[in-house]
């Protein structure tokens, strides 16, 4: 069963995203408009130390209005190979410069209302440059224990799902039954 777009306008746009409406066929041959959200691709980035923790960002949603654990992550830029932007990104929010990042996933957190795909990464290494940039994303900035992940994510402390799964998939890849020893 598959919906068909049939047109799509823009209603609104910046240099972050666009606000779309599209003219949507449902199998049946109904129609609907249907509000969708076009958005660059963001990219995030985290270190595990040797100890396996993990640098976290405790921040506020102001949408939400809600605290939680968080990846830095941002969107990537014109022409920004998506690994560098999450580099940048990593950089700008904690103050650490990532080693080598590896990917970890892709996932589109709201596939039903926008396109937004975020490309997550990690190191197993990092270089401390100083108090970060961009101070302003986070009250602070930490090394949690990825032991911790499961029972943070449990208690809804990392309430982004991107977030969520990402860490939850670090914790099974370093402290998994087939993580390497």
């Amino acid at each position: 069963m598959q919906w068909t777009k049939k047109n799509e306008q823009t209603v609104y746009s910046n240099r972050w995203f666009s606000v779309n409406l599209a003219d949507v066929e449902l199998p049946d041959g109904r129609h609907l408009d249907h509000f969708l959200i076009r958005l660059r691709p963001v990219a995030v980035a985290t270190v595990v130390n040797d100890a396996n923790e993990v640098l976290l960002l405790w921040r506020h949603r102001f949408i939400t209005d809600s605290y939680g654990w968080e990846l830095a992550a941002g969107v990537v830029e014109d022409g920004e190979d998506i690994a560098v932007a999450a580099a940048r990104e990593l950089e700008e929010e904690t103050g650490w410069r990532p080693g080598p990042l590896r990917h970890l996933m892709s996932v589109e957190p709201s596939n039903g209302l926008t396109d937004a795909r975020h490309h997550i990464y990690w190191a197993d290494e990092g270089e401390y440059l100083g108090h970060p940039v961009d101070d302003f994303e986070s009250d602070r900035r930490e090394w949690v224990p990825l032991k911790l992940v499961p029972d943070l994510v449990a208690r809804g402390e990392v309430p982004a799902a991107n977030m969520a799964a990402a860490l939850l998939l670090l914790h099974h890849l370093k402290l998994g039954q087939d993580a390497p020893s």
